[in-house]
């Protein structure tokens, strides 16, 4: 029996290196994917709001205005996944992306590999297929019933305090996503903590204790260094 085709999805890619937008479109196009281009912020805008995109792969250096602006502006109209991908690597440039609206970030070079698993990410969630927003989530051998607030690996329940669960919610809902050191001290301890990073850090130890084989190469929480955290969800 044939499997059904996967749908076709439509990408805007706003880049100006016309070195790197071939390469893309080379690559997306073997993977079944339908590649608007766009040179310029202004050209990048108006595709986006043609288009309708499914996702949206972005350069934070354009010739006629900054990456982060043109995510902003999106973001007044659409909840399009947007991608970064850029040669800025400083923390600082990561981190005012993420903030604008961009759901994650791939410093150049990356690997082709490692951008279509984002992808797929990025567009399942939008979709809501397997969508974090499920009351049970699940990868590999970790399993989130926040219904139930019930958290098991390998079929074994793992008991969390309080604040340890706060945390973890968070990640699942934003699973597959890029979450800023602030974002996740805002969400899980409130507007007045946003610099209290330690928390973060000895929190997200404690999470990896209960629910990685092996903390220190963890499979799941995975840290974004310099920004914050992302909770895998591709094996």
């Amino acid at each position: 029996m044939t499997p059904p085709a996967r749908p076709r999805h439509t990408v805007v890619l706003i880049e100006d290196e016309s070195q790197m937008r071939r390469f893309l479109r080379v690559a997306l196009d073997a993977e079944g994917y339908d590649v608007i281009e766009a040179a310029t912020a202004a050209e990048g805008l108006k595709q986006v709001a043609g288009y309708h995109p499914g996702l949206v792969l972005l350069d934070l250096g354009l010739p006629d205005g900054d990456g982060v602006d043109v995510t902003r502006q999106i973001r007044t109209w659409s909840d399009r996944p947007i991608i970064v991908l850029s040669a800025r690597g400083r923390d600082r440039d990561k981190i005012a992306a993420l903030d604008a609206g961009a759901d994650d970030y791939l410093t150049k070079p990356f690997s082709t590999g490692e951008l279509l698993a984002r992808m797929r990410v990025a567009l399942r969630r939008s979709e809501g297929r397997g969508s974090p927003d499920d009351a049970v989530f699940s990868v590999g051998d970790l399993v989130v019933d926040r219904a139930r607030r019930l958290v098991q690996v390998r079929g074994q329940e793992v008991h969390l305090t309080p604040t340890e669960y706060r945390l973890l919610a968070v990640l699942v809902q934003h699973a597959g996503k890029v979450l800023t050191q602030q974002h996740l001290l805002r969400e899980v301890w409130g507007p007045g903590r946003t610099t209290e990073a330690h928390y973060l850090r000895v929190y997200m130890q404690q999470l990896r204790t209960k629910l990685e084989a092996d903390p220190s190469r963890p499979r799941y929480l995975r840290t974004e260094p310099g920004v914050g955290y992302r909770l895998r969800v591709e094996e």
